[in-house]
């Protein structure tokens, strides 16, 4: 599953797009014009960027230019248009464009550019503070295994939250294989990749709020601020039984 941003001034492309992705599993942020894509660039750091060449304030080419000289092309972007030029595709590749896709959008084609870009995905490192070290992202099972852990931790807190008791973020005690084990954060936490803990924040986050307000979607939709079909689709993609959830926040 892969964090996608995509930037389009046509609603139509953005709900079609979004769609499809979000299908696939992955999660879906929309855009509808430059402002917007920085923004959500800077703040969610997109696995991938697809990214409409025509817009009405800043066009494509320029925002793909703009990240570049910022040393903000960090994540592939696969430019769209239904009226580009081949010299415009070519200059979208020069300045780092890693593929083009041409409207209307064909959907094998749409997600077999889309699979190219994630495998081309250069891998990220974490810098830590006060330190020179550059490490690598984590293993696939180390990963799985803090996250396990973590999703530990963000279930303990829920419940003690949920019962009324007092407690601090700083030290949890974790019930595991029937012995209560002291739990405290450590930096080890902070070297996910950002999406992992993101993942694992939301679910938690989700997860408290379906309990808190037993399991209503409305509620829920109007506390987050998403649209209901966007959060139906948030947490599926999240691996949320809504249905569950809601049994759970009934007993």
């Amino acid at each position: 599953m892969a964090n996608i941003l995509v930037v389009d001034d046509e609603m139509g492309i953005r709900e079609l797009l979004n769609e499809i992705l979000s299908d696939e599993g992955h999660v879906v942020y929309s855009a509808e014009n430059a402002h917007q894509a920085r923004t959500i660039r800077d703040q969610l750091l997109p696995d991938l960027v697809l990214l409409d060449i025509w817009m009405p304030d800043t066009d494509g080419v320029t925002l793909l230019k703009e990240w570049s000289k910022a040393g903000k092309l960090t994540m592939p972007v696969v430019m769209m248009s239904g009226h580009a030029t081949i010299d415009t595709a070519v200059e979208a590749t020069r300045i780092g464009a890693c593929n083009f896709l041409e409207k209307p959008i064909a959907l094998q084609k749409l997600l077999k550019t889309v699979a190219q870009a994630l495998e081309k995905a250069p891998t990220k490192e974490i810098t830590y503070p006060n330190s020179s070290d550059h490490k690598k992202v984590p293993s696939l099972e180390s990963v799985a295994s803090q996250a396990n852990t973590t999703a530990m931790f963000n279930q303990a807190y829920i419940n003690k939250t949920m019962s009324g008791q007092d407690v601090s973020l700083s030290q949890i005690s974790l019930a595991e294989g029937g012995a209560e084990h002291s739990y405290e954060l450590s930096p080890g936490h902070f070297e996910l990749p950002l999406r992992e803990a993101r993942d694992i924040f939301e679910k938690a986050y989700f997860e408290y709020h379906l309990k808190k307000t037993g399991g209503s979607m409305t509620k829920v939709s109007e506390h987050t601020g998403l649209e209901r079909t966007h959060l139906y689709r948030k947490l599926k993609a999240l691996g949320i039984d809504v249905r569950k959830s809601a049994s759970n926040a009934n007993q």
